[in-house]
């Protein structure tokens, strides 16, 4: 067995997850790799998990020898057993599971609409990815939490998993599941010193500084809604992601954190008579 965490390459180790060890799927790109990159930064080694193996092998080399990167399908079990046992002979241990894997590129939103339109394919993809996936790493990765004492699952779902939308019916039932199987979690193993808590994203702004898939008409909607003066960005996920990893977090278990600048957390009729209010030429009555 060899370990990894006296590394000195790539991101240095400044923070408050010095020692530890995370696995964050679907860190090839995106939101991954920037929860990722902001757990090494802290001071975590870090497995780069992703189903496109040049991808995860790419963030981690921009990390340095403090991480690893892994092709795994994570709706496969035989692939999940093979990622975590990949991990423990590289660092020795597992504290912390970031399941931010999910599939929703262009094909899948295509099949993905109102339950009537729905893709039955796309239906079982989503399920496969966004729910069978996290169960399969948070069953591979908590036993090996529990020999060192206990550890840190954090969850990735989204506004979807809370409220109805006009689209993406198997996208947000998936995460609906997502957050009731973190609570799950939680209750089952607290007392053997495992939390496990729920982030519900909202809207973010791609990594490298490009558009959002969505056109801008609909951002400027979407934006309307919340209560910050701007989009998500990647680091505002990371930075929360590296807080409930970590032992500022350690009373915060079987919770559901929205991290979507307030957009899940008012009337939808704010934006609307904020408009109204503002042509009247007051802010409120």
């Amino acid at each position: 067995m060899t370990s990894g965490i006296e590394g000195n390459g790539g991101t240095q180790a400044t923070g408050k997850l010095e020692g530890k060890v995370a696995i964050v799927t679907g860190a090839g790109s995106g939101l991954g790799a920037a929860c990722a990159r902001g757990l090494a930064a802290q001071g975590a080694c870090v497995a780069v998990v992703d189903i496109n193996g040049d991808a995860a092998v790419a963030v981690a080399a921009s990390i340095g020898d403090r991480a690893i990167g892994l092709r795994t399908d994570v709706s496969s079990e035989a692939d999940v057993k093979a990622m975590i046992a990949a991990v423990l002979e590289r660092f020795g241990r597992i504290d912390i599971l970031h399941n931010n894997a999910a599939v929703l590129d262009a094909a899948q939103r295509s099949g993905d609409r109102d339950v009537c339109n729905v893709d039955v394919e796309a239906w079982d993809r989503a399920m496969a990815v966004n729910l069978r996936g996290p169960m399969l790493c948070s069953k591979h990765a908590i036993p090996a939490m529990l020999k060192v004492g206990g550890g840190s699952v954090i969850h990735a779902s989204s506004g979807f998993g809370a409220q109805g939308d006009f689209t993406l019916s198997a996208y947000a039932a998936s995460k609906a599941g997502l957050t009731i199987l973190s609570k799950s979690i939680a209750a089952q193993y607290g007392k053997q010193g495992i939390r496990s808590n729920t982030i519900q994203i909202g809207l973010v702004v791609a990594e490298n500084g490009g558009a959002h898939p969505l056109p801008d008409d609909i951002k400027a909607v979407i934006l309307d809604g919340h209560l910050t003066p701007y989009l998500g960005e990647p680091k505002h996920i990371a930075d929360v992601v590296c807080f409930l990893a970590s032992d500022e977090a350690a009373f915060i278990t079987g919770a559901t954190l929205p991290v979507d600048g307030g957009f899940t957390s008012h009337a939808p009729t704010l934006a609307p008579m904020r408009a109204l209010f503002a042509a009247r030429g007051r802010e409120a009555y």
